[in-house]
């Protein structure tokens, strides 16, 4: 009820106090905590609130709407408010709006300029202690950019989700809102509700949350860390690494479907063993960031700062990572700043308009996705992803970002028909913004994280992908060579006796090899849509499957670039991946699962030999690290090459891709001496044919195919041979 005696004093004008009703006010600050000699406080459901300053206990007059208030004589100091709910013992709070923002000026002027690259530590909700006069004060602050709304309120549990308790005051025109809430703590689930223009209101998740409830549940979480770090040795080595001329060989990862049911703790134990034991260099993380659909593989995010809550908490996921660097294997993350979805509760739309997406739907949106497209020439939206970026390297310690779907970014009419693009200022395809914007966060992570990898999966020709930003290059370490999988994958998907018309699809790679810096990719994407498993995609019974399957990874780890294999293609998963399941490890088992053992062992030795030998990786993007042994034998499916290291190390890779043994066959080589054998992929051991092959061999002094030295070899059908020079 209300007191029919208000003193105007108490009272707000009606006009603030319908938008206060209606969380539609910029400056509840403005009316709520101490202003002259009045106090009020909005206190929903509240029977009796009580003054408490200076020793005395003051009942403060009910004014209507919930609003309590009282004249205080003297200058504003501090208090806190007794609150008494009926039913409930009376709760003794400090006032939220009795405390200044929680931003700094400097904050609000780098936000505004997009220039705030730890922008995490100042949006978002934090836990906050201050110290005051009656005492410290410990609870959260939030803040939100939300220029379009016309008023913000912090919800949650706490006030029975209700957007008139908690409204938040706006700064200014940087459009951030901001409002600290006492009491409020670790594990609190909130949202921000925010009024549009149009006069409807959204629940929105924290963009800058860094802890998400567990979908399907949407609510972000108030979350602190405290995890203590163990790679400081790590973090030194990798500052000094030259990845360029340095082994990388990267296991790539769904950690949903890896084994079912294992989060980041069981993970920090099981899966670093395992991509330990297999000799891997680096772990790919497919997307971990929270996304709403696990369909989606995490490629839909809605939550850029959270780690997944599927897997467990943050700090978790950090004891991962550590895990991880505790046996000298790097940590690649997913991140996607192409696109996100279209969820009411998520960032599309987010203040009533168009905001973190373009507004233009011919740039906004990728319609064959069902997705927003982030606005790149905003410098707002282009600050948000770049304090993205380096808030994985620094907060989780991540050593690459490899960023997904790059050509998307960089075409203006990617997957859009006439008329559903807009040229840029010149007239042609290219987009500018998300030109400029890769350049920035290329060269701003690997400014911040000397060391951290970015790895662009890009399809197109678009020139100097890894070339430096100062060259006019996009900037990124690597990128994936989609040429060379789509060809290799064609070639090997051909029964032998048809290989020899499609050979140049095997040789193509090396013509434009040195264009770029390339990692060499067999990934998720591969082995799912009813494109079939590696193994499935071998011609012929199971015995030539798995020999087919082998030259090609030999093949693999021999080309010039850097590797990656997806989970489960490691030991020839028959069936094609799908992340409702966990990998089909029972392949290896049965009478059929020696040949998937086979490939296993040969994968783990792959990485051994890879490792040990410096021609295969010191100058993977020079041309001096290589030579063609044998390109043109298209009718017996024979390939040869020699790879070179820095420091004249030779080793000498054969391959018999067709379905017929070659007993004596000549290849020339660079040097006179023994050829020492270190890989067969047909030998027994990796379950083979086992023919009887010399453990090395002695060059010959007659000249063959431009060298002046050559050596005459038994290669059998579907093999590969590695052969070191030893002098």
């Amino acid at each position: 009820m209300t007191d029919s005696k208000v003193s105007s004093a108490l009272a707000i004008p009606r006009e603030d106090l319908n938008r206060l009703r209606n969380c539609q006010h910029h400056d509840p600050h403005g009316f709520y905590g101490w202003h002259g000699n009045v106090v009020r406080t909005r206190q929903l459901g509240a029977e009796k609130v009580e003054l408490l300053v200076d020793g005395n206990e003051i009942p403060m007059q009910p004014i209507g709407d919930d609003i309590f208030a009282v004249e205080v004589a003297g200058e504003p100091r501090d208090y806190r408010l007794r609150i008494t709910w009926p039913g409930f013992e009376p709760r003794v709070t400090a006032d939220p709006y009795a405390f200044l923002p929680t931003l700094g000026e400097t904050d609000i002027y780098l936000i505004a300029e997009g220039r705030h690259e730890r922008l995490w530590e100042v949006l978002g909700s934090h836990l906050k202690t201050y110290t005051t006069e009656l005492g410290e004060v410990a609870g959260t602050s939030f803040a939100v950019w939300a220029p379009n709304a016309i008023g913000v309120a912090v919800i949650g549990d706490f006030c029975g989700w209700n957007s008139s308790q908690f409204p938040m005051r706006s700064l200014g025109s940087c459009g951030i809102w901001e409002l600290f809430l006492p009491g409020i703590g670790e594990g609190e689930v909130y949202k921000y509700a925010i009024q549009t223009q149009e006069g409807h209101r959204r629940d929105k998740a924290d963009p800058l949350a860094r802890l998400a409830e567990t979908p399907p549940a949407t609510g972000s979480v108030i979350t602190s860390s405290n995890y203590e770090w163990n790679d400081a040795a790590w973090l030194e080595q990798r500052e000094q690494a030259n990845p360029d001329i340095e082994p990388m060989s990267v296991y790539e990862v769904h950690l949903g479907s890896w084994k079912q049911g294992l989060g980041y703790t069981d993970l920090a134990t099981e899966l670093v063993n395992y991509v330990a034991d297999m000799g891997y260099t680096h772990v790919e993380f497919m997307p971990v960031a929270e996304h709403p659909f696990g369909g989606s593989w995490g490629y839909q995010v809605s939550g850029y700062f959270a780690p997944s809550s599927r897997w467990g908490t943050p700090d978790e996921f950090r004891a991962l990572v550590d895990a991880f660097h505790a046996r000298g294997i790097g940590v690649i993350m997913d991140w996607v700043p192409a696109h996100f979805p279209k969820d009411d509760w998520a960032l599309g739309r987010f203040d009533g308009r168009a905001l973190y997406e373009h507004p233009d739907w011919r740039r906004g949106e990728q319609k064959d996705w069902g997705t927003f497209v982030f606005d790149f020439g905003r410098h707002e939206v282009r600050n948000f992803l770049v304090a993205n970026a380096l808030y994985w390297c620094q907060e989780f310690h991540i050593d690459g970002l490899r960023v997904d779907a790059v050509a998307s970014m960089l075409y203006l009419d990617y997957s859009r028909n006439d008329g559903e693009w807009e040229p840029n200022q010149y007239g042609g395809r290219e987009h500018l913004e998300a030109v400029q914007f890769l350049q920035e966060v290329n060269a701003t992570v690997q400014r911040e994280h000397p060391g951290v990898l970015t790895i662009a999966e890009e399809s197109t020709s678009w020139p100097g992908v890894t070339s430096r930003t100062e060259d006019s290059g996009l900037g990124f370490s690597f990128k994936w060579n989609m040429g060379w999988m789509n060809d290799t994958l064609e070639y090997f998907s051909k029964d032998p006796v048809h290989r020899e018309y499609h050979h140049n699809e095997i040789t193509f790679s090396m013509v434009y090899a040195y264009s770029e810096k390339f990692v060499l990719p067999i990934s998720h994407d591969e082995v799912v849509h009813g494109k079939g498993s590696l193994w499935n995609r071998m011609p012929g019974d199971t015995w030539n499957k798995a020999a087919g399957l082998r030259a090609f990874l030999a093949y693999m780890w021999a080309h010039p670039g850097k590797n990656l294999l997806f989970q489960g293609q490691e030991f020839g998963q028959i069936q094609e991946w799908s992340e409702s399941r966990s990998l089909d490890w029972g392949d290896m088992e049965g009478w059929e699962g020696e040949y998937h053992t086979g490939i296993h062992t040969l994968v783990r030795n792959l990485n051994k030999l890879y490792k040990e030998s410096p021609a295969l990786y010191t100058q993977d993007y020079d041309y001096a690290g290589f030579s063609w042994a044998k390109s043109d034998d298209a009718a017996h499916n024979i390939l040869a090459f020699h790879r070179y290291g820095s420091q004249g190390e030779k080793l000498f890779c054969v391959f018999n891709f067709g379905g017929s043994s070659q007993t004596a066959y000549r290849l020339g080589v660079p040097a006179e001496g023994t050829w020492r054998m270190i890989l067969n992929t047909d030998d027994s051991l990796y379950e083979g044919a086992g023919n009887p092959l010399p453990s090395a061999v002695e060059t010959s002094k007659e000249s063959w195919d431009g060298y002046e030295r050559s050596l005459t070899l038994h290669i059998p059908a579907m093999s590969a041979q590695w052969y070191l020079f030893e002098g």
